[in-house]
């Protein structure tokens, strides 16, 4: 059921946004721009709004809107339930899983922090 409407919001987002780049190119180009500055992809040079702006509310992009969508619904945590077993990838490159870290009746402990 949640995929089911998952599919839906995300198709519905993608017919609207393909119409309004068909009826008001230009609105749409600035809009989709603002979006861009707040990924910082408009900061590369070699990356200009023609390689990767009409790529938007395409068919590939509700394709990859949809994977990660669905993905995400397998990653949710409960209490009380077991943990997903979410890809991970290693500080050498290499994709493995959460659970392959784990050892014996050790509990595993992920600690999330950020230096700037």
């Amino acid at each position: 059921l949640q995929k089911i409407l998952i599919l839906l919001q995300v198709t519905l987002s993608v017919v609207v946004g393909k119409t309004l780049m068909i009826l008001f190119p230009n609105a749409m180009k600035r809009y989709i721009l603002k979006m861009g500055e707040k990924s910082r992809m408009n900061r590369n040079p070699k990356f200009s709004y023609e390689n990767w702006g009409p790529t938007f509310f395409s068919f590939k992009y509700l394709q990859f809107v949809l994977k990660v969508k669905w993905k995400r619904l397998e990653d949710e945590a409960y209490e009380g339930h077991p943990a997903p077993n979410t890809p991970v990838v290693t500080l050498g490159g290499e994709v493995c899983h959460l659970l392959d870290f784990v050892k014996d009746n050790r509990p595993l402990i992920l600690n999330f922090g950020s230096c700037t």
